[in-house]
């Protein structure tokens, strides 16, 4: 494939996608590492504490049909911007109403306002992604979301240390908002220019799309809510994001309320998926040029199955390799999708709009849903929904594979 751009400037809004994730993967952990000094600050109950926080996910899923309409209308980079500057104002508010007011109804205001633009930001950053993707000619999406996922690792650190030493909420939060805004000129400077986009940008055909199309499902959000292909990509990314999430949200509590593990043995358990989710971006993106998508994908949800098995039925310490194997299987489900969803570029934020919001619905039930039946069956036991939900996207992953090629 030959670039329609000078490959500085590609490789320079590759960077730049880079930092977009980077920074969003550390405003999130930062909020993040400070949820249980905010339980206690605001005295929540743990069914407090989980509706409290679904606002954040309500306010994600709001934002992203929006973001479709958004990203074709003003471009990738302003999106974003705009996307983080909202964001930013949510972490400040968020801070404020826990350390000012301890509110816990301003807090959901301020979280659904986070939520908002972390939806919006989600979608332009990997519309960018994609579009990177494409020029390029060979997968990177997965390098980006590893970037993501090494931006949380870095700010939980840094959140558990500011934690210990009682730094209050409201800075923390102000100054992962300062870096979002900080952000915003590299933005600016380095992503692929808009209005070229529909004349550079060749889609996965090699086809050069500069004439307006007739075809109806490129004219927005809603035809491509019709599309059987959009719809079955959502389901494997609906899948990935609630194994992903799942383990978010529940490895470290299962861990240690499942084996009588002391709460940093929870959290290890945690670490060591999160790690090796990472590592499976990274060297996973690779086998996808060597393999294929569908190859890859079919091998990685198998794995999450195992994984998800070895955690809940392994004992103490198998339970550890468990989780390893999990975060492999946990690593490409989510950015494959989004780069099957942009594989025509005249499309693609409509799509990456739709799967997204599928994707999303993820985060917004699953923690419920476990909730519901870890007060049933036990926390540990419970992460076995993750492996029916594996099997279920093993049906719909061949919706991912890569166009054929023009002849």
């Amino acid at each position: 494939m030959t670039d329609a751009l000078p490959t500085p400037r590609v490789h320079a809004a590759r960077s730049a996608v880079f930092a977009a994730f980077a920074v969003t993967g550390i405003a999130f952990a930062a909020f993040a590492s400070r949820v249980p000094d905010i339980k206690h600050t605001l005295g929540l109950s743990p069914g407090e504490l989980g509706v409290t926080l679904l606002a954040l996910s309500a306010g994600s899923v709001l934002g992203l049909p929006m973001s479709g309409w958004f990203t074709d209308r003003f471009g990738a980079a302003r999106t974003v911007v705009g996307a983080g500057v909202v964001q930013a104002a949510g972490l400040v508010g968020a801070g404020v109403a826990v350390t000012v007011f301890a509110s816990r109804p301003v807090l959901m205001v301020t979280l659904l306002v986070t939520g908002l633009g972390v939806g919006i930001f989600d979608v332009g950053m990997n519309f960018e992604g994609a579009s990177v993707e494409r020029l390029l000619g060979r997968s990177v999406m997965p390098h980006f979301h590893a970037m993501f996922s090494a931006g949380t690792v870095a700010s939980a650190l840094v959140g558990a240390l500011l934690s210990g030493l009682h730094v209050p909420v409201v800075a923390h939060l102000a100054a992962a908002a300062l870096l979002l805004l900080g952000a915003a000129p590299l933005l600016l400077r380095h992503f692929l220019p808009s209005p070229d986009r529909e004349s550079t940008i060749p889609d996965r055909e090699g086809t050069n799309p500069d004439r307006e199309s007739t075809d109806p499902v490129a004219k927005g959000v809603g035809a491509a809510w019709l599309e059987p292909r959009t719809l079955l990509i959502g389901v494997v990314m609906l899948a990935a994001a609630f194994t992903e999430g799942t383990a978010n949200d529940w490895v470290a509590v299962a861990f240690s309320e499942g084996y009588d593990l002391p709460r940093w043995a929870g959290v290890l358990g945690f670490a060591v998926f999160l790690t090796f989710m990472t590592l499976g971006r990274i060297v996973g993106t690779r086998l996808l040029d060597l393999h294929g998508r569908v190859p890859v994908l079919r091998v990685l949800f198998v794995s999450a199955v195992v994984g998800c098995v070895l955690v809940v039925f392994g004992g103490p310490v198998l339970a550890f390799v468990g989780a390893a194997i999990w975060g492999v299987g946990a690593s490409l489900g989510f950015p494959v999708g989004m780069s099957a969803a942009a594989d025509d570029p005249r499309r693609a934020a409509a799509r990456l709009s739709v799967v997204s919001t599928i994707g999303y619905a993820a985060f917004l039930g699953g923690p419920p849903l476990l909730g519901f039946l870890g007060d049933h069956v036990g926390v540990l036991h419970s992460l076995l929904v993750v492996g029916a939900m594996a099997v279920i996207a093993l049906l719909a992953i061949p919706a991912v594979r890569e166009p054929a090629p023009a002849r």
